[in-house]
């Protein structure tokens, strides 16, 4: 059975840790940070107000740091604390762990700096177009000094890279959650139907069946993209596409050139249907909203210049 021992905590309290433990044999940083102080300022104390403790709780720490180590440390008397030659001994000795501790803590910060220094996003298409800068100009206005890296590409791209640990934060339009990631929905969005002005469909009175979308060719994104995948499980398949293309610019182009329908985030294509160059043809009876979300590894959630980022798109 293991032994333990009682010590004294950060605040006077008593802590049991494991008697073999090399916290049971070394008194903690506060403790020592104390009788830095009273060697210092000669006086228990004066040492008890700067380390923001009363002088009782002092008393006690020192007390049970002269028990931990065996040895009397300091002498009081009615004109102040004197450390006896033990203590002076025990003193220099703290004053290196407490450096080394001081070393330690520059360390981290400088770590948690260079962490807060650079933000890495990985973003699929839609959002990286149309919502995400300005979230990150409103970013910005908070956080002039990180630096932050875009990676575009679809859903499923940006969910590899977060497991990769190639990005801090990401942002997804597919139906679905890839494991490992965790997620919560930021924004909604409204797939539509485009085609050119010239197109037959552009002319139509009835909304268009369900059916004979499923059946067209369409020009569309590549396999992944969560614009696909909604389209997909909205009409249970899709024909050939007419068009497969990479990125939602594209597709915009090629259906504003007349090549053919397309299915596209109502969010790209604002300007295209206020100046005519494309027309929104309804569809009966299906469902194309979605839901875009934001998505990072499960058990590290988001921190510092990401966590901000996730709650300006929550504003």
């Amino acid at each position: 059975m293991s032994r333990t021992s009682d010590t004294s905590g950060p605040n006077g309290t008593e802590e049991s840790v494991p008697a073999g433990s090399l916290a049971h044999r070394v008194p903690d940083l506060g403790a020592l940070e104390l009788l830095l102080a009273v060697a210092r300022l000669g006086s228990l104390g004066a040492a008890a107000r700067e380390v923001g403790i009363t002088q009782p709780a002092a008393s006690s720490r020192i007390r049970s740091m002269e028990r931990q180590l065996g040895v009397a440390l300091v002498d009081r008397s009615p004109r102040g604390s004197r450390l006896t030659d033990a203590g002076a001994l025990v003193t220099d000795w703290a004053r290196r762990v407490v450096e080394a501790a001081e070393a330690f803590d520059a360390g981290a910060q400088a770590l948690r700096d260079r962490r807060d220094s650079r933000l890495r996003v990985a973003a699929s298409m839609t959002i990286a177009e149309y919502l995400l800068p300005g979230w990150l100009l409103a970013l910005r206005a908070q956080r002039p000094d990180t630096a932050v890296s875009l990676l575009a590409g679809n859903s499923t791209a940006v969910a590899e890279r977060l497991l990769a640990d190639e990005a801090d934060l990401g942002f997804v339009e597919g139906l679905t959650v890839p494991g490992g990631l965790d997620s919560v929905v930021v924004a909604h969005d409204q797939l539509i139907v485009v085609t050119a002005p010239g197109h037959a469909w552009a002319r139509r009175r009835k909304p268009l069946p369900a059916e004979e979308l499923a059946s067209t060719p369409l020009v569309l994104r590549e396999k992944g993209s969560g614009t696909r995948q909604v389209l997909d499980a909205a009409l249970g398949g899709l024909a050939r596409p007419l068009i497969e293309l990479s990125s939602t610019t594209a597709v915009k182009a090629s259906a504003v050139a007349g090549a053919g329908p397309a299915v596209l985030s109502e969010l790209s294509v604002r300007e295209e249907l206020s100046t005519r160059r494309l027309v929104s043809v309804p569809v009966d009876r299906v469902s194309l909203r979605r839901d875009l979300r934001a998505v990072w590894r499960t058990g590290h959630r988001p921190a510092g210049p990401a966590r901000d980022l996730l709650s300006l798109t929550r504003g």
